[in-house]
């Protein structure tokens, strides 16, 4: 680890000169690419200088307990030294982490596909509810959200909604929520009190850029038709919305969101780029023949990932057995503990992986 450490910090300096040489300055492509390579092993570099100068304190804490005489020295040096030893092997774990092979897509930003699963209109409501709670978490990391189709029950639910969120690092937050999430409670209709179960279905999907995905303006059948959603009556009168079907895979997205035919073909494209780079995505997994039986984001939707129970006012993720009784909150859009526990735990079986060879 620490041959590799010292390589990365070698390789700092020379990004850090290069940025400054007058041929990268005079060179935008040339300097974008350097700059984006120094920011990315910034935080590895930071972290292990700074575990440098700690060895380098406990250094000193112990030569002075060496030589030193009198009492009141000795007691702070020994003081010093054990605060000191207890912070190396939670900074060598920081560093284990730092060093880990990054997830090219964790910088991009993302489909969030929900839908309504088994449960009839409860589910519906149960998948307007969650759309809320992710707008929530967005807005609390300051996240852009765009709706680009939604499909409503008859009692105010969403049958189907589909979004794309921007804005810092968000696959890496909401890659771990694809799946089958079931929620436990009493629906208002419920007459006899019972505790009814429905089901709801995400898909984070990372967006595609053109280069990650090529599509061929031969492979694809472009409809357009009238929008069947709210908006006013230019909406509903006119041949904005559009329907684009890939005809090499029969993948079809829908988008009438927007007035113009213009935009919603725009928006219907990143939708179905994302798709099909999650399915390139899926042969690649599947062609290296990793054990990823843990792993969310392989496109498996059939295990219920997590469960929201009401009546006890329980979150729990299966897949780790993180559980929390504070349902409200997660609903209202703080994630963060359920986040923080599935990055925590991913990021350590990694390591796991990496430590016998995998």
């Amino acid at each position: 680890m620490f041959e590799r450490l010292e390589q990365t910090e070698s390789k700092y300096e020379e990004l850090t000169h290069a940025l400054a040489s007058p041929e990268i300055i005079g060179d935008s492509s040339k300097y974008q690419k350097t700059a984006k390579a120094h920011s990315e092993i910034a935080p590895i570099v930071g972290k292990y200088r700074e575990y440098k100068d700690l060895k380098k304190g406990i250094a000193e804490s112990r030569a002075l307990l060496a030589d030193e005489k009198d009492p009141e020295m000795l007691a702070y040096a020994k003081e010093e030294l054990d605060r000191l030893e207890g912070r190396v092997a939670g900074m060598e774990e920081e560093l284990k982490v730092l060093l880990l092979p990054k997830d090219p897509n964790d910088e991009k930003d993302v489909v969030l596909e929900i839908r309504a699963g088994t449960g009839g209109d409860e589910a519906t409501l149960f998948a307007a509810e969650m759309f809320r709670m992710y707008t929530r978490y967005a807005e609390m990391r300051r996240w852009k959200v765009e709706v680009l189709s939604t499909s409503e029950s008859a009692v105010g639910g969403l049958k189907e909604v589909i979004a794309i969120i921007e804005g810092d690092r968000v696959y890496s937050r909401l890659k771990y929520e694809s799946g089958v999430h079931r929620v436990q409670r009493v629906p208002a209709t419920e007459q006899q009190g019972r505790v009814h179960t429905s089901a709801v279905t995400v898909a984070v999907l990372p967006e595609a850029e053109d280069v990650d995905i090529k599509i061929e303006a031969k492979d694809l059948r472009i409809d357009t038709f009238c929008s069947s959603g709210p908006g006013g009556q230019s909406v509903n009168t006119t041949y904005s919305a559009v329907r684009i079907t890939h005809l090499p895979t029969n993948t079809v997205v829908s988008c009438q969101d927007e007035k113009s035919q213009i935009k919603n073909r725009e928006k219907g494209m990143r939708v179905l780029r994302a798709r099909l780079y999650e399915v390139e995505m899926q042969k690649q997994q599947d062609a290296l023949a990793k054990e990823r039986k843990s792993m969310v984001g392989s496109g498996d939707r059939s295990e219920k990932i997590r469960t929201y129970n009401f009546p006890q006012n329980r979150v729990t993720d299966h897949r780790i057995g993180f559980t929390m009784h504070q349902l409200q909150e997660v609903m209202d859009g703080k994630l963060q503990p359920i986040v923080d526990a599935l990055v925590t735990h991913y990021q350590a079986e990694k390591m796991k992986e990496d430590s016998v060879g995998v």
